[in-house]
């Protein structure tokens, strides 16, 4: 009896050894790779700084870019220092990799050197690029989106997904897609825009707008989910006003 019971107590503790080096090996990959991650965000977010501040807008392109690209710098660091997880760090590296591409527009607008490649930014490719310069009519305002900068088409934007729905990278005489980054939704003036000057233009994905006002909601708003920043700070950063 003697012998069962000790041969029980070494079992109870080889199994509380393994489950708490188990434990002890999650915790040293969590901090691993968190570790990794706050070190790819810093490196980013550094780039992004030396960029900000050396560069100085010479026409309106250029200085509307080089503004965005301060807003999210200001936005990275807030949310560099902020950041527990590796999913917040990696959430800066996003926010200081799309300051870098306001620099780099700034930069072809001002005729210089873009600079090296970028990474990919989430959901970029999938919403393809203006191809064309197009100008259309909506609600009485006239809306201009061009492959280059203009002085008709000082704001750019990277490409991505906004509210659920692809803005293709381009550069635009409004920056009409703000409204729908903060409130999460698109209105039905929004799909109307995004349908005259997108459909048929190729280097934008067709299914995008080939759908029908329909499928936006009576309060205004697309189906298809909104923003959701997890529960994240997002640094006071600012879109600025439609």
């Amino acid at each position: 009896m003697d012998t069962a019971i000790v041969l029980i107590l070494i079992g109870v503790v080889v199994i509380v050894a393994a489950v708490w080096w188990s434990r002890q090996r999650a915790a040293a990959r969590r901090q691993a790779e968190l570790d990794d991650s706050r070190a790819e965000a810093r490196r980013w977010l550094e780039r992004l700084s030396g960029q900000v501040v050396n560069l100085i807008g010479t026409n309106d392109a250029a200085k509307q870019a080089l503004a965005d690209a301060s807003e999210r710098h200001n936005a990275a660091g807030s949310q560099m220092e902020q950041a527990a997880s590796a999913t917040q760090c990696k959430l800066v590296t996003e926010t200081a990799l799309e300051g870098l591409y306001y620099v780099r527009a700034a930069r072809v607008a001002m005729d210089m050197d873009p600079g090296p490649e970028l990474p990919d930014l989430s959901g970029q490719r999938g919403a393809g690029r203006v191809t064309e310069f197009r100008e259309v009519e909506v609600d009485g305002r006239q809306q201009v989106a061009s492959p280059e900068p203009t002085d008709r088409t000082p704001h750019y934007y990277p490409g991505g997904t906004v509210a659920g729905r692809p803005v293709p990278e381009g550069w635009y005489s409004e920056p009409w897609w703000r409204p729908a980054m903060l409130a999460g939704t698109w209105g039905v003036g929004s799909f109307v825009l995004m349908s005259a000057m997108f459909t048929g233009m190729a280097g934008v994905p067709a299914a995008a707008y080939a759908d029908s006002p329909q499928d936006f909601g009576a309060d205004g708003a697309a189906d298809g989910g909104g923003f959701d920043g997890g529960g994240f700070d997002m640094g006071g950063f600012d879109m600025g006003g439609f």
